[in-house]
């Protein structure tokens, strides 16, 4: 919920899509991360129930849907979108790994010294 809220608000204060959509991922896999050590569980638990809602798959059915009445020039607009907003997904969920693995070693670097 906190990942849609943030992408919402976002949206709403006229931030790019895309921003909104790494920024909104990143907060779910930072959150994935925290709740996943703390309840001793995969990741992926948290994680996939969190981005589920940011999925474009309304902007994937409308392209499919312009494919079908040969509307071709709006059907790649809307899927080079979708394809867009699913990468970026991706990238918000691999900067928040980045991020854990930055402060796993750092953390453990702090504790060996």
């Amino acid at each position: 919920m906190i990942g849609w809220l943030l992408y919402y608000f976002l949206i709403e204060y006229r931030v790019n899509s895309l921003i909104a959509i790494v920024a909104a991922s990143l907060v779910i896999g930072v959150i994935s991360h925290i709740f996943a050590k703390k309840f001793k569980t995969p990741i992926i638990i948290f994680s996939v129930s969190g981005i589920i809602p940011l999925v474009p798959g309304g902007l994937a059915y409308d392209a499919m849907r312009h494919f079908v009445v040969n509307d071709y020039n709006t059907a790649i607009q809307l899927a080079a979108q979708a394809f867009l907003f699913s990468g970026a997904i991706g990238f918000g969920l691999i900067l928040a790994e980045v991020f854990n693995q930055f402060l796993g070693k750092t953390h453990l670097a702090n504790r060996v010294k």
